[in-house]
């Protein structure tokens, strides 16, 4: 019974040991509180101090909400127990007190940025000589050598002939920052390094002849033959005053290239003639005389021109020989067409694309072919495939009335009546004839028919 009261007795200082140690944290606790919203330290809401609010990345947003499901899997399972018993003030606590205004924290510089930035600069210079622009390996080298040859950058702007088109400013600034800038011309030099040895000699070819050089080739005679063993001789006895790439060919083109601009030594340039007149091309043309000139003669061309002229004249001549046959003209109608009629046309066929003049007494329809030509050809105002050859025949009688006889396969029709093959219709004016789907409309001359009838009054009663 001892040992039961005894155990009791213990479980109960326990419990209450614990109830005042929890009742002191909770008035330590409100007391805090209370300090706090006194001072005013802990805003009732949170919000940002940032007056412009941005939006949240996507991966912003995941890792919000997944630090947002730990903290409530934690609050819910109670793995850390300790925070809401213990005495020791809580992580959100420790920031809020330490944003109070009594304590004000400078802010402390980044050492990062700063880092990167430093890292950055050093790295820029080396991006940009990496970077060599337009001018490449070859071109410094030939920079180098034509300079070394010539001593002048106006010279060597006009006769070298680099990778691309430089102007004379580009080539002088070049030849500064080759001079006078480490590091343009270090990698300058390890590039020109790095060329092939067959690129280097094709290089060094090109180089531009000096003063030198070229005096002593214009000692060679223009009026003399020179040949090779010649400029092999003049590089054995100069070695010091030729470049060191200088071959006997390469003397030789150049100095027949002096040559030909009377450069040599034994060479003048004759002055051009004193006064205004310069003959030219068409002064000497005109000087020149065309009868001591050799005429040659083709026998065949002129039979040929001969044949043709004759052939032509004969189709010509024919052509006028068939030109009173020809007693139809056709027109073609526009928006704006001429009068049907003139005092030479008894009657007009007119159709949707052309018109047909009838200037005689007596004119034949149908189709034309190579060998059948006839007055009317209806295929120019369409498709005429189902026209016969002389698909008809319209005349004119001495009292003035027009008549269309039918001669072809088809039936022709007048004014939707059709006339067959054989037989004739009377044709009035305005007329709608219609042959193979292609329609026409009649028009006669009133005045002209008139007088015609007129006429023929006057010779019956003889």
């Amino acid at each position: 019974m001892d040992k039961d009261s005894q155990g009791l007795l213990d479980s109960s200082l326990m419990a209450s040991g614990t109830a005042s140690r929890s009742e002191d944290e909770e008035s330590l606790a409100g007391q805090k509180r209370a300090s706090s919203q006194a001072l005013g330290t802990i805003p009732k809401r949170r919000s940002s101090s940032r007056f412009i609010k941005r939006k949240k990345f996507d991966d912003e947003l995941v890792e919000s909400s997944l630090a947002k499901s730990s903290t409530r899997a934690k609050g819910a399972s109670g793995v850390e127990p300790g925070r809401c018993s213990g005495s020791e003030p809580s992580s959100s606590e420790k920031k809020k007190v330490s944003k109070t205004p009594s304590t004000p924290v400078p802010p402390s510089p980044a050492p990062a940025p700063g880092l990167t930035k430093r890292v950055k600069k050093s790295k820029q210079p080396l991006q940009v000589t990496k970077d060599l622009g337009r001018w490449k390996p070859a071109d410094d080298l030939l920079l180098i050598n034509a300079v070394l040859q010539t001593n002048d950058l106006t010279s060597v702007h006009l006769g070298v002939k680099f990778s691309c088109r430089f102007t004379l400013r580009e080539v002088q600034e070049r030849w500064y920052a080759l001079l006078y800038d480490p590091v343009i011309s270090k990698l300058a030099c390890q590039a020109m390094r790095q060329l092939h040895p067959e690129a280097v000699a094709a290089i060094q070819s090109k180089a531009l002849f000096s003063k030198a050089e070229e005096q002593l080739l214009s000692k060679v005679g223009s009026t003399s033959q020179p040949t090779l063993e010649t400029f092999q001789d003049l590089l054995h006895r100069h070695p010091d005053a030729f470049y060191l790439a200088r071959t006997a060919k390469a003397l030789q083109a150049h100095w027949q290239l002096m040559k030909q601009y009377y450069l040599l030594e034994d060479q003048t340039v004759q002055p051009l003639p004193k006064g205004d007149q310069v003959l030219n091309f068409s002064d000497a043309e005109d000087l020149i005389d065309d009868s001591k000139l050799k005429d040659m003669r083709d026998e065949v061309l002129e039979h040929e021109l001969t044949v043709a002229d004759r052939r032509q004249k004969r189709e010509i001549r024919q052509l006028e020989q068939e030109l009173h046959k020809w007693q139809v003209l056709v027109d073609s109608i526009t928006g704006m067409s001429s009068p049907d009629f003139d005092n030479q046309t008894l009657a007009v066929l007119r159709g949707r694309m052309v018109r047909y003049l009838m200037r005689s007494r007596e004119i034949t329809l149908g189709r034309a072919t190579k060998d059948n030509q006839i007055d009317v050809d209806l295929s120019l105002e369409g498709p005429a495939w189902k026209i016969s050859r002389k698909q008809g025949v319209i005349k004119l009688k001495n009292n003035g009335d027009f008549f269309i006889a039918n001669e072809g396969r088809r039936p022709i029709y007048i004014d939707g009546r059709p006339v067959l093959c054989g037989s004739k219709w009377r044709l009035s004016n305005n007329s709608v004839v219609e042959i193979a789907s292609l329609r026409f409309v009649f028009l006669i001359n009133q005045d002209l028919i008139a007088l015609i009838r007129a006429e023929a009054a006057k010779i019956t009663p003889q």
